[in-house]
């Protein structure tokens, strides 16, 4: 049995693809033999110690810390950190999402030493690595590295070379669909739009989609648009569907529990996924393969490793709404090609993105790096 402390600043019940991702990796680590401790991010209302189906999670104020420049909160998170480790002992930190939370991690290293595996689920840009001292530190310290994509382990080895030789790609999946789940046919009498994601931020160019609604409105007038998610961008988002004379069209679902998002993405035409940023991978868009849907993304980051332009839906460039409109127009006005990118995206899915492969090679590393510890030879 091996002793993961299961490091991820987001995790449930908070909710993305990360989290998501995270809180079904942990349970199916847990069932192969390994004793998980999560270490998350104290958000208001969430309890410094709870239970996640068995497994302790263990929160921590690293946020306000940081933020407030606290230096008696710093030295209690520090010192409450290297507790944790020394009382769990794990025999492998992995540090599956951080940002600058990561420096609690660094700084307690001698708590209880242990190899680190850290993996990657943003494309990060150049520059934006470049700024970010503390995980160019973190990866660049770690026994071994993994990235949700190919594009997104490229990307952490251009721009720190050394860990070539101990880094590798374990391609973000999903659960198999549960028993009696099957895709329906794709609705055209009320063709129907669905994103999902975090509105906590405009990275994920929602406003974009409600930019393209009035003419989208023009060709398909029953049209409607699901948006899943919360944060103060909503707001915004609200604002911008009522000036656009959209509203009546667009429906705000709010937070979704993750079990409902797979009824929601049953209901839809087709999936969007108009993000800014460069993103690892976007678990969206195989979530809507699994149903088979079509998705219209922007061409950032690993997204083409999940969405084949012209085969599985489109890719478009980013900030550029009106071609989103002109994908999105084509699908819905051609249901025969729609309903076979869908169908494509299905096969491809299930043959490249296996759940059972996923955990199985997260269950091996750990195992492997685990056992590094008390050799002098690098996993390999």
């Amino acid at each position: 049995m091996t002793r993961v402390l299961f490091w991820s600043d987001s995790f449930w019940p908070l909710i993305g693809g990360v989290e998501v991702l995270g809180s079904k990796l942990v349970l199916a680590l847990r069932d192969r033999g390994h004793e998980i401790a999560v270490v998350a991010l104290r958000e208001e209302g969430l309890a410094a110690e709870e239970s996640y189906h068995g497994i302790p999670v263990h929160r921590f104020p690293f946020t306000q810390a940081v933020t407030q420049r606290d230096v008696q909160l710093l030295a209690e998170v520090r010192r409450d950190v290297a507790a944790l480790k020394r009382r769990f002992r794990p025999d492998v930190v992995h540090v599956y999402h951080a940002s600058f939370d990561a420096i609690f991690h660094l700084t307690t290293v001698t708590a209880h030493p242990a190899p680190t595996i850290c993996t990657v689920h943003g494309a990060y840009p150049d520059q934006v690595m470049a700024a970010q001292g503390t995980l160019s530190r973190l990866f660049d310290s770690a026994t071994w590295v993994t990235a949700c994509s190919v594009t997104a382990l490229e990307a952490i080895q251009r721009q720190l070379p050394s860990i070539a030789p101990r880094s590798l790609a374990i391609l973000n999946a999903l659960e198999p669909l549960a028993a009696g789940v099957a895709a329906t046919p794709l609705p055209f009498d009320q063709p129907t739009l669905f994103c999902a994601g975090r509105l906590n931020t405009n990275e994920k160019g929602f406003d974009l989609v409600l930019s393209a609604m009035p003419g989208l409105l023009a060709r398909f007038p029953r049209l409607r648009l699901l948006i899943a998610g919360d944060g103060w961008v909503r707001a915004d988002l609200e604002r911008q569907a009522a000036e656009l004379g959209v509203a009546d069209s667009v429906q705000f679902l709010g937070w979704v529990h993750p079990d409902r998002i797979t009824d929601i993405i049953n209901e839809a035409t087709v999936v969007l996924m108009p993000s800014r940023v460069p993103e690892g991978f976007g678990l969206i868009s195989l979530q809507a393969a699994q149903l088979a849907r079509p998705v219209v993304a922007t061409r950032v980051g690993g997204v083409h490793e999940a969405v084949v332009d012209s085969e599985t839906g489109y890719l478009v460039p980013t900030e550029d709404s009106p071609a989103m409109a002109r994908a999105i127009t084509s699908l819905l006005a051609e249901p025969d090609r729609a309903t076979a990118m869908g169908r494509a995206g299905q096969r491809r899915a299930n043959d490249l993105f296996s759940w059972e492969s996923h955990v199985s090679a997260y269950d091996e590393l750990l195992q492997r790096v685990a056992e590094f510890a008390t050799s002098s030879v690098v996993p390999a």
